[in-house]
């Protein structure tokens, strides 16, 4: 039987790309004698379709394949820089063996770092980039931070080296791999993640095109003494500590008071600064002991927190946290007031910061903190290498690159004041024009940090980035104006009953910021169409 013109060009085709895939195995393998300044490729390796297995939990009862088992085939790079004596970053750099897209997506971390985001490598890499992440130069649980005892060059790696190490031995992989550049780089990174997205624009300005920061842990000197603030609030005295029980009655009472200034009923604030919720409202009456109420400590104690502390001039330090969302899987139960005292996420980034960077002692006690030396103190050693702050974004505007900044109102890891602070101090720096031109901020309502929360919190953000609508994600949106020179305008986000996203129960407008959804009066109010985007009255 002859074989017909078409089925000949259908294996001739096969066996070119089996060639091409052969040939980009063996150059893969080549790349372990790349030669890179202050850099060792540990090894280089192609990895079968499906065939990553990710790290392993010893014990975990999970199959942490999973995730990876859509992942292609790609060449698997893992390298150590280290520019200084004591710097060990471990970094990896995954390379589509084939369908690469052209760009380079750099991956941040979160907490304390410590660890490679393996999912989001593997989902940068199915989409068809190249991709890079690091554990910014220590190995560890990202709530610990006894790796930086002692190690002042390991918290410099930790604050923006390693970040910008890893860009930079990406840069000549992909290089050395495809025989070209990158047409363009992104990095995208929430909470600390979010710091190291700024720290990347605002230091290394020339490392990527296009920045998502999510959550920014940025101002981290202040972050963290409020954290031990916070903390010293409500365990100082034992009567001051909230349990978790009371939450939902917070909750309840804050939606009665502020649910509806907005001009809807549906268990969002849209702007949690109008809301002046007092603590005292629902504090028990004498005699009563019961979780729908608070004591008088610890009405006191809340209050305390959603102040924020303030230094001896009364000058606010760091901006306090927004009633809205206490409830939740990512709430207040788990950041803020823990299982028990000083079990909280807050007390546990308070005390590892001050005690392994700032104090240099790993005895040092949480209520031994005064606010006004501990913050100087702090500032003096390690602001320089952990604050991203700086507000003169020049150098980044002028190769033409692009931020773009997002926030939950309801976080309770960060104030969301802060990125708004920051976002108005480069407005102030630079002029609105110029901030037009090449930042966004977008603030979310009902979103707890990075995500979770009673409003919608899918929008292609980190963790969830996604690159084919910029009308639903603000990864796209980013992409986009790099790419195209758009410039983002209103983004759909999303709220799915579960992780599947089949089934959305409520889409929101995240409005370009100053402006803010607000609801037309009448219409589904779960549904984005019913929401017009509108400047703040003056």
């Amino acid at each position: 039987m002859k074989t017909s013109l078409l089925g000949k060009f259908v294996i001739a085709s096969l066996l070119l790309a089996a060639s091409a895939v052969a040939a980009a195995q063996d150059s893969c393998q080549k790349l372990t004698g790349l030669a890179i300044p202050d850099v060792k490729i540990i090894f280089a390796q192609p990895v079968n379709a499906g065939d990553f297995a990710g790290p392993r939990t010893p014990n975990s009862g999970r199959d942490l394949t999973v995730p990876y088992k859509n992942v292609p085939a790609f060449c698997r790079v893992v390298a150590v820089a280290k520019p200084t004596a004591d710097s060990d970053i471990r970094l990896e750099v995954w390379l589509p063996l084939a369908g690469w897209n052209g760009k380079l997506q750099g991956i941040g971390n979160g907490g304390f770092a410590g660890q490679i985001d393996y999912l989001q490598l593997g989902a940068a890499v199915t989409k068809g980039y190249a991709a890079t992440g690091t554990n910014t130069g220590h190995e560890g649980s990202p709530i610990d931070a006894a790796w930086a005892l002692g190690h002042p060059e390991k918290v410099a790696d930790f604050g923006h080296r390693g970040i910008h190490e890893m860009t930079r031995v990406a840069k000549e992989v992909v290089h050395a791999f495809y025989g070209k550049s990158a047409q363009h780089s992104y990095f995208a990174g929430c909470s600390d993640g979010g710091r190291e997205a700024l720290m990347e624009a605002q230091r290394y300005p020339a490392d990527y095109d296009g920045i998502l920061a999510g959550a920014p842990a940025n101002y981290w000197t202040a972050l963290l003494a409020t954290a031990a603030v916070d903390t010293q609030a409500l365990t100082l005295d034992a009567a001051s500590f909230i349990p978790q029980a009371k939450i939902p009655a917070i909750s309840a009472a804050i939606l009665k008071a502020c649910d509806e200034l907005d001009g809807v009923k549906d268990g969002i604030l849209n702007d949690p600064r109008q809301c002046h919720f007092d603590p005292a409202t629902i504090q028990c009456k004498a005699g009563e002991a019961t979780d729908q109420c608070l004591t008088a400590p610890q009405a006191a104690a809340l209050k305390k927190i959603y102040a924020g502390p303030h230094d001896e001039h009364g000058q606010e330090v760091f901006p306090g946290f927004l009633p809205g969302a206490e409830e939740g899987q990512g709430g207040w139960g788990l950041w803020i007031l823990g299982p028990a005292p000083a079990q909280s996420l807050i007390a546990f980034f308070g005390t590892g910061y001050f005690s392994n960077m700032v104090y240099e002692d790993p005895r040092w006690d949480y209520k031994t903190f005064a606010l006004g030396a501990g913050l100087k103190l702090a500032n003096e050693k390690t602001a320089a290498a952990l604050n991203a702050t700086d507000v003169d974004l020049k150098p980044f505007q002028a190769r033409g690159g692009k931020l773009i900044l997002y926030h939950g109102w309801d976080d309770p890891a960060i104030s969301a004041i802060n990125t708004v602070n920051y976002f108005r101090s480069v407005v102030a720096k630079l002029g609105q024009h110029d901030v037009d031109s090449f930042v966004r901020l977008y603030m979310v309502p009902g979103m707890q940090h990075c995500g979770d929360g009673p409003g919608p919190d899918w929008f292609g953000q980190v963790g969830r980035l996604t690159s084919d609508d910029p009308t639903h994600s603000v990864d796209a949106a980013l992409e986009q104006w790099v790419e195209k020179g758009a410039a983002p305008t209103t983004i759909i986000a999303t709220k799915y009953s579960s992780d599947d996203q089949q089934h959305a129960t409520m889409t929101r407008p995240l409005c370009v910021y100053p402006q803010a959804a607000k609801y037309k009066g009448k219409g589904d109010p779960n549904d984005a169409s019913n929401f017009v985007c509108e400047a703040p009255k003056k």
